[in-house]
C-alpha cells in the first residue's frame, strides 16, 4: 500500500465516507449483505479531504492520461469531481446522464464533445463497474476516444475487474478496498482478523460465509 493510498483511506474513514461494519452488515438493494458502506459525496462537504482528493485525481489525470483533452463526469456523483479536476488541470469538462433527456435537445452527454477527442471519465466509486462502463459506451458511441477512468475508490471486485478488462478500459483509483481495510485495522475500527473475511466478501459478495 502506497502512502498516498494510506492517506486517502484515512481521510475516507475519518469522515465516514467509507464505513466498515462486519458485525452488523448493511443490506444492498439487491439483498446482498455487505460489511462496507461507501458514500463519497461526503468528501464534498469536508474541505480538507476534498482538496486532497481533487489534487490526487488531477495528478492521476496528468500522470496516467497526459493526452487527455476532455473530462467527463458520471451522473450524478462524478459531476462535481470532474468540474473541480477540470479546473485544476485546465481541461474542459462535461458529464454523461444515465439516459437521454426527455425534453429540449434530448442530450445524454452534456458539454461540448467532438468526435475523436481523447476523454477521461471521472467516477467516485467503482464496484461492479456497470454504471461507469455504460458511460464509456455512450462516449464511444459519440465518437470519443476514451483513454480510461480515474476514481476515488474501487472495491476491486472480480466482476468489476473482468468487465473493465473485457471492455478494454483502464481505471486508476486513489484508494482501494485493501487499503481501507488495512488502515481501519490499524486505527482500531475493525479487528485485524476481520481483514481476511472482508476480502472474502470482496471476492464473492453473494457468498455469505464471510459472516461466520
Amino acid at each position: 500500500m502506497t502512502e498516498s493510498k494510506r492517506a486517502i483511506a484515512h481521510d475516507l474513514l475519518s469522515i465516514g465516507a467509507v464505513f466498515l461494519r462486519p458485525e452488523n452488515p448493511f443490506v444492498w438493494a439487491s439483498g446482498i449483505k455487505s460489511p462496507i458502506y461507501c458514500d463519497n459525496r461526503l468528501t464534498l462537504t469536508a474541505p480538507d479531504v476534498r482538496t486532497r482528493i481533487e489534487n490526487g485525481l488531477a495528478a492521476l489525470v496528468r500522470e496516467q492520461y497526459p493526452a487527455a483533452e476532455v473530462l467527463m463526469g458520471t451522473s450524478t456523483a462524478g459531476i462535481a469531481h470532474a468540474a473541480i479536476v477540470g479546473h485544476l488541470t485546465g481541461l474542459p469538462m462535461g458529464y454523461v446522464r444515465s439516459g437521454n433527456k426527455d425534453h429540449g435537445r434530448g442530450n445524454r452527454i452534456e458539454g461540448r464533445l467532438d468526435a475523436g477527442q481523447r476523454v477521461v471519465v471521472v467516477e467516485d466509486l467503482i464496484s461492479t463497474a456497470g454504471s461507469c462502463l455504460d458511460v464509456v459506451g455512450a462516449l464511444r458511441d459519440a465518437g470519443a476516444d476514451v483513454l480510461g477512468i480515474v476514481s476515488i475508490f474501487t472495491y476491486g471486485m472480480r466482476k468489476g475487474l473482468e468487465r473493465l478488462a473485457a471492455a478494454g478500459v483502464r481505471n486508476e483509483s486513489l484508494c482501494d478496498f485493501d487499503a481501507v481495510c488495512e488502515v481501519a485495522a490499524e486505527e482500531g475500527k475493525i479487528k485485524p482478523e476481520d481483514i481476511a473475511r472482508l476480502r472474502r466478501f470482496r471476492d464473492n459478495p453473494s457468498d455469505e460465509s464471510w459472516m461466520s
